[in-house]
């Protein structure tokens, strides 16, 4: 009996895929979620405005830009400080970088508020800050398991340092490095929520407005939203995790 080979084997889409997106896309239609969480607020009806599905997209957005600078920093500096020679810097990068989950994140959010005014400026600056750790450290992580031997067969096929790490290095500790990017973004859909006091939007609106009029029923809901999103993008992003994209035969 011969085998089919792991390539060629049909894959099966994760169940989450499929379920977090839908529970999200049904918790945004008109009424729903304020209809679930109706016998917490104390008779009071509950209305949004903006609508809910647009304060998704604005976190969805500011999560989305946010994880996009960090990928233009994180990668290229993973990069630097893995080259031969770089021990040091690569240590005093990746000490400065871990500061940004040392630091509560409100705190880096308040002192960006002096320089950069309300709004998404200051909260961009702080997810950036705090999503860079898990991107440079994977990165770090992924590039420096590459074996030596691969190296050295590439060196002796004539490639360049360049060639070397487009064609070895980046493909081999891809995994690693989409895993800290899966990290990082499911991390800032929670910090972006922080936003919302700056002025920024999103789904942390409505559970600031629920805190300050003592409302669970509005907490509740910017909660689950927040929640159902960060689950559906990590299944997303799992599945990219998990389906590298392997070398053609």
């Amino acid at each position: 009996m011969t085998s089919v080979p792991a390539s060629r084997r049909p894959s099966r889409v994760p169940w989450g895929v499929i379920v977090w997106p839908a529970l999200l896309a049904f918790c945004l239609l008109p009424g729903v979620l304020p209809r679930l969480v109706q016998p917490l607020t104390a008779g009071e009806r509950l209305t949004f405005e903006p609508p809910l599905w647009q304060l998704t997209l604005t976190h969805l957005g500011l999560v989305l830009l946010a994880t996009g600078v960090v990928l233009l920093i994180g990668v290229p500096l993973a990069v630097v400080v893995t080259r031969p020679g770089r021990e040091a810097l690569r240590h005093l990068t990746e000490t400065l970088v871990g500061l940004g989950q040392t630091v509560p994140t409100f705190a880096v959010l308040a002192l960006a508020v002096p320089a950069l005014g309300f709004g998404w400026a200051p909260t961009l600056l702080g997810l950036i800050v705090y999503g860079l750790v898990p991107v440079v450290s994977n990165g770090v992580a992924g590039l420096l398991s590459v074996e030596g031997h691969l190296l050295d067969a590439a060196r002796g096929m004539g490639m360049s340092p360049w060639q070397r790490l487009q064609r070895v290095e980046l493909p081999l500790a891809l995994p690693v490095l989409l895993a800290g990017v899966r990290t990082s973004t499911v991390y800032n859909v929670g910090t972006a929520t922080i936003g919302a006091a700056l002025g920024a939007g999103g789904l942390g609106a409505p559970i600031i407005n629920g805190l300050s009029q003592q409302n669970p029923g509005l907490v509740l809901v910017g909660a689950v939203l927040a929640a159902l999103l960060a689950l559906s993008l990590d299944a997303l992003l799992g599945l990219v995790v998990s389906s590298p994209l392997s070398p053609a035969e």
